[in-house]
């Protein structure tokens, strides 16, 4: 008589067990993957979006001021220097932090 109340209670606790872990991997996704998604979705907005003139920074920490993009190639001329032009992949390239938020030094 005894087994049969235990076995009675572990099955409800694997129901309970795998409701809790549900639960938990619609937690992480609603505060961990969700918003890294949309930070990329951001990003790729803005890579494809590029034009001579932009502020940016390379994926390195370079700030520089776009010069030429080469859409076959997918590579961005970046000037961070008075007459200092450097190629970098169009994936490299990010927004300038300083430009989106002048206060910031």
């Amino acid at each position: 008589m005894n087994t049969i109340l235990l076995q009675a209670a572990q099955g409800g606790g694997g129901m309970s067990m795998i409701i809790m872990m549900v639960l938990l991997f619609a937690i992480m996704w609603f505060f961990m993957i969700r918003p890294q998604q949309k930070k990329q979705k951001e990003i790729r907005a803005f890579q494809n979006a590029l034009a001579e003139g932009t502020r940016v920074v390379t994926g390195g920490g370079i700030y520089g001021t776009v010069k030429r993009i080469e859409i076959e190639t997918g590579k961005v001329s970046v000037e961070i220097a008075k007459g200092v032009v450097i190629e970098v992949d169009k994936n490299y390239v990010f927004a300038d932090a300083n430009a989106a938020n002048p206060a910031v030094k």
